[in-house]
């Protein structure tokens, strides 16, 4: 933990006591720790203990001292490698879930280019009503860890789940996370992502669904876990919060084919997660194609397949990751795929899967090897499937 920069957030809920063992288990870790506090939490405990414990001053407002001078939400979001909300309560976990910003802790976590984790604290029936658990979902997929609240007795005399997480139980989630962000340290990993649009006139295309998801989720893991990574992504949204994504826009498949090649001699990783355009027009219509007869034709001729050409170029040290969406006969088509193009490994999915494919915030895969093991995966958000594929690339290398 030597060197490492962790905010701890603390809100107002009886479990704000604890938030100073935490801060004292990371400072004696080597840690350097500041800390947010929310005006209710210091109903609960003082800003002098945390600052004390800390070893600098407690940030509770905007602006900071009788001069005046401005507490800047922006460093402080920019200065930590990891923030860490312990306790946090169901309103901030509504603030944050929905951008709402009306105090430095929630200014501060939406200036935040580092991993954000929450630790939920409350009673039995806020914690397990809808809306608490919908925010956690939607936290879950904006890239938010949850560290989940625990079993016990509550300041209620309830006794059940609600209570925050221990302070060794965080102390050793910090510990997993930044030993986990050095697995990938000096690996250059290049991710293609999203859909091509293929012209057909100067207003139409041929495309697909593909919202880009996915291969964002995988960018941003492996950026994450200290890869430098090369994001070539087609139409879509894109927030790329971390300094180790560069990220290429690209339209046509003949665009990302020509941002991939160029790139990919370089690469230790490559992971072809786009849904590429099979096919394009022969030949695009220089002005708006009009209306003139009940029906159109149109030529198609087929695109350059990307994965295929790189999986020939493959040299002994390079992994080439590639994925199947399938309707039918998914595992045969997927296996069929690892073998045409030289991948190690292929992330099968299908569209018969309720809650997988296109624009959606989950899915559900299967990852193949070439030695013919698969393993199965159930329904999650598309955040914890890239962990799980992470996983798989790193027992691979």
């Amino acid at each position: 933990m030597e060197g490492k920069k962790i905010l701890i957030g603390v809100c107002g809920s009886i479990a704000a006591y604890k938030s100073a063992h935490l801060v004292r288990l990371l400072v004696k870790a080597g840690a350097e720790v500041k800390v947010i506090m929310t005006e209710t939490a210091q109903t609960f405990i003082t800003p002098l203990t945390l600052s004390t414990l800390s070893k600098h001053p407690v940030a509770t407002q905007f602006v900071k001292n009788e001069a005046g001078e401005w507490e800047n939400h922006v460093e402080l979001g920019l200065w930590a490698d990891l923030i860490i909300v312990a306790p946090a309560t169901a309103n901030t976990l509504a603030q944050f879930t929905h951008g709402n910003c009306d105090n430095l802790l929630a200014a501060t976590y939406l200036s935040a280019r580092c991993p954000v984790a929450v630790a939920p604290a409350m009673d039995l029936d806020m914690y397990t009503h809808p809306s608490t658990q919908a925010n956690l979902s939607q936290l879950r997929s904006y890239g938010v860890e949850i560290i989940d609240a625990e079993h016990g007795e509550l300041a209620s005399g309830l006794v059940g789940t609600g209570r925050m997480a221990e302070p060794e139980h965080i102390y050793e989630y910090a510990l997993r996370h930044f030993a986990v962000q050095r697995r990938f340290d000096g690996t250059k990993v290049l991710i293609t992502a999203g859909p091509t649009y293929e012209k057909i006139d100067p207003v139409r295309f041929i495309g697909n669904h593909s919202s880009g998801k996915m291969g964002l989720a995988i960018a941003n893991e492996l950026a994450a876990q200290g890869a430098s990574v090369e994001l070539i992504a087609g139409p879509g949204n894109y927030d790329i919060r971390s300094q180790n994504i560069r990220l290429t826009r690209v339209t046509t498949a003949d665009e990302m084919f020509e941002a991939t090649a160029v790139r990919y001699r370089d690469m230790d990783v490559a992971i072809f997660a786009a849904a590429v355009a099979d096919y394009k027009p022969a030949q695009m219509a220089s002005q708006k194609i009009k209306k003139s007869s009940e029906s159109m034709s149109i030529e198609l001729v087929k695109n350059r397949d990307i994965a295929g050409e790189m999986g020939k170029l493959k040299a002994a040290h390079q992994l080439n990751i590639g994925f199947a969406l399938e309707t039918e006969n998914e595992q045969s088509h997927a296996q069929q795929k690892l073998e045409k193009k030289n991948f190690d490994l292929v992330v099968l999915n299908s569209l018969n899967d309720k809650g997988a494919g296109f624009s959606l915030d989950t899915n559900k895969i299967t990852i193949f090897n070439r030695e013919g093991k698969s393993t199965s995966f159930d329904l999650k958000t598309k955040k914890e499937v890239a962990i799980d594929l992470v996983q798989a690339i790193y027992e691979l290398r």
